[in-house]
């Protein structure tokens, strides 16, 4: 059991998509460089002063790194504090280093929470050395239980957040599975109707072309119409599919079918507006799930609602779709469900783009752009 968790450590990768320095980063290194000069000119207590001084200007800039290079601000934080610990055991003075040292406790947070698992190990052991030395030299059984709990709390935290970030990503990569698995449904319907007009169109041809050559001439243009339609939808469906999971097939819906969505509550209106004639099948029903998905989200989350407006108009080149509720916007604002990533999905599969937040004026309110062509 031990072999199998320390290869499944060693396989583990670097969590991806470190965020860039932020203007926070800069401002907590500037802090704490200040302070550290500010430490070495009017303590009176530091023990070998320029050391401590040098050490903490070099060791501090490091966190700036603490993301994309982990291991490397680890080796420096703490070989630092390695280095801090020479006049303790030579000189047997108490305590050698600067109080703003203390940002060196990020580190170990940042090893577990954006490095991979070798670079983890290895870090671990590095960590560990000066820590090691810190606690022998503590003079008191407290020293050594807090010094231990805020080091492995340091730890633990950063595996923690590694985790959730892990499970969230897992989370979304499922809603948008999902989501395509919905679109996959839709444009398997879709392509079987081109298909069956093309056999019907066929057939009617053969019927005719003995007498009536120039109606099978028409059937061949209609044929023709709808396997270009039929191989469109086709490569689109193939897009969508390509992560390979198999789905279930069910009947669409599209924008004729929004009237229903009153049904789900009194304070529900829907209008149309604008050109809505002629509508590729797959955008038709993006439209119906996007303003399904939101009203019920409405109905579910908002508080006080008189009302639940949906909108949909047809402009040149692409649909307009708005969903608003005048309620107290319960959802916050900050995190996206996955009801809000699947449309967004949608959206995003056919060429169009969708967003919901908070509205200005009041209530919540989703917004999708979405191309009266599907892209191929």
């Amino acid at each position: 059991m031990f072999a199998s968790f320390i290869r499944s450590i060693l396989a583990e990768p670097r969590a991806p998509d470190p965020p860039a320095r932020v203007w926070w980063d800069w401002a907590l290194v500037g802090a704490l460089l200040v302070t550290a000069a500010g430490e070495a000119i009017f303590r009176p207590d530091v023990s070998a002063r320029p050391l401590a001084t040098v050490v903490a200007l070099l060791v501090i800039p490091a966190l700036l790194w603490r993301r994309t290079h982990p291991l490397l601000a680890t080796a420096v934080g703490f070989g630092g504090a390695m280095v801090l610990h020479i006049p303790m055991i030579v000189d047997d003075v108490a305590d050698a280093g600067l109080y703003s040292m203390i940002g060196v406790l990020l580190l170990p947070y940042a090893l577990y929470r954006w490095a991979s698992g070798p670079e983890a190990l290895v870090g671990t052991a590095i960590v560990a050395v000066p820590a090691g030395l810190g606690l022998a030299t503590s003079e008191t059984l407290e020293d050594v239980i807090g010094g231990t709990t805020v080091l492995v709390a340091a730890f633990a935290l950063g595996a923690a957040m590694r985790y959730r970030a892990v499970a969230r990503q897992r989370e979304v990569q499922q809603a948008r599975t999902l989501e395509r698995g919905e679109l996959a449904r839709e444009l398997h319907d879709t392509v079987a109707h081109h298909v069956s007009a093309i056999a019907i169109q066929a057939q009617a041809g053969r019927a005719v072309a003995a007498t009536d050559p120039a109606s099978a001439v028409g059937a061949l243009a209609v044929i023709e119409a709808e396997a270009s339609r039929t191989l469109h939808e086709m490569r689109t469906m193939v897009r969508v599919l390509r992560d390979g999971e198999a789905v279930d097939y069910a009947p669409p819906r599209g924008i004729s079918e929004l009237d229903e969505l009153t049904r789900m509550s009194p304070v529900v209106q829907v209008h149309r507006g604008g050109d809505l004639a002629g509508l590729p099948q797959p955008v038709e029903v993006a439209v119906y799930r996007i303003c399904q998905e939101s009203v019920t989200n409405a109905i579910r989350h908002s508080l006080n609602a008189t009302a639940v407006t949906v909108g949909v108009t047809g402009d040149v080149g692409v649909v307009r779709l708005r969903v608003h509720d005048d309620g107290q916007a319960a959802r916050p604002a900050t995190t996206v469900g996955y009801g809000l990533l699947g449309m967004a999905e949608r959206a995003k599969l056919l060429g169009g783009a969708c967003q919901a937040g908070p509205d200005p004026a009041g209530g919540w309110t989703v917004e999708a752009t979405l191309p009266r062509e599907v892209p191929r």
